[in-house]
């Protein structure tokens, strides 16, 4: 990019912040969330936002006939399955967002990590046994800095390259925790169907405002975290690399809910790295 420094510079100018959420979330989410995010935008943040699409991904599989499995959690990924991942990630899901945030007005370019080879990667350890799954070994933030220095949101769809141009499925969580790292954000939000991490405490179900990592852990094996939330931390918690110190857990139903993180109000629930 000719003018990498410069976008560099200016795009620190904004407040920049890193937004994960799920393909199914984000499709679920009313339309006031982008116009939070529209709003956000045009106050001058920078939003950036990493997607993913697991349950759109089943969903084509299935009709196209192809099998799919899991191996401890993550998608085996053939050549077949690797260019349906890639049909729905940085197609269908990834359009879908951009048409909502332009629907209220914001102004939104949809990129895979393909792009530009914005998310460099290589095999996982047990690629003998997962397929083209990978692992983040660099991000090009200056592509990221130089969208939102154009005045546009990056929603970045979680497919990797490396040099010899070999695509790879990568996890959405750790796409986005490599993101934000790279980008320099010590701080990422995590937008799901849930309040935050929930305790009860004097027989009341409540929200838990901040978590360590460890803590989470001990509530999973006390089944405190159980179900469909073990999944939800555990994603969160892949979030957690390199620079980044902290995700928020929140409800994207809620109403202003970035702007009232963003604010600085105590809401959902933190999970922070312990040094």
């Amino acid at each position: 990019m000719p003018n990498g420094s410069t976008a560099t510079e200016a795009g620190t100018e904004k407040q920049m912040f890193v937004m994960k959420c799920g393909g199914s979330t984000l499709a679920a989410l009313p339309e006031s969330f982008f116009a939070d995010l529209r709003d956000l935008q045009s106050s001058g943040n920078g939003p950036v936002i990493v997607h993913g699409g697991g349950p759109a991904i089943s969903d084509n599989l299935a009709k196209l006939g192809i099998e799919t499995e899991f191996v401890n959690g993550l998608r085996k990924t053939t050549e077949p399955v690797l260019d349906v991942v890639e049909m729905v990630l940085a197609g269908s899901i990834n359009k879908q967002i951009v048409r909502l945030i332009q629907r209220v007005g914001g102004q939104a370019l949809g990129v895979s990590g393909v792009d530009g080879g914005l998310i460099q990667a290589k095999p996982v350890a047990n690629h003998a046994e997962i397929g083209w799954v990978g692992d983040v070994t660099s991000v090009k933030a200056e592509i990221i800095q130089g969208i939102v220095n154009m005045g546009y949101m990056p929603v970045i769809a979680p497919v990797g390259v490396d040099a010899s141009g070999q695509r790879y499925n990568i996890n959405a969580d750790t796409a986005a925790g490599a993101v934000a790292s790279h980008l320099g954000v010590s701080r990422m939000i995590v937008v799901t169907d849930v309040p935050g991490i929930m305790k009860t405490i004097g027989g009341e179900k409540k929200v838990l405002p901040s978590v360590s990592v460890q803590e989470i852990e001990d509530m999973i094996q006390t089944g405190e975290i159980y179900g469909g939330m073990i999944p939800k931390v555990r994603a969160a918690i892949a979030c957690i690399h390199g620079e980044v110190r902290e995700v928020i857990i929140v409800d994207g139903s809620e109403p202003q809910i970035l702007s009232r993180v963003l604010g600085g109000e105590t809401i959902g629930t933190r999970i922070i790295r312990m040094q």
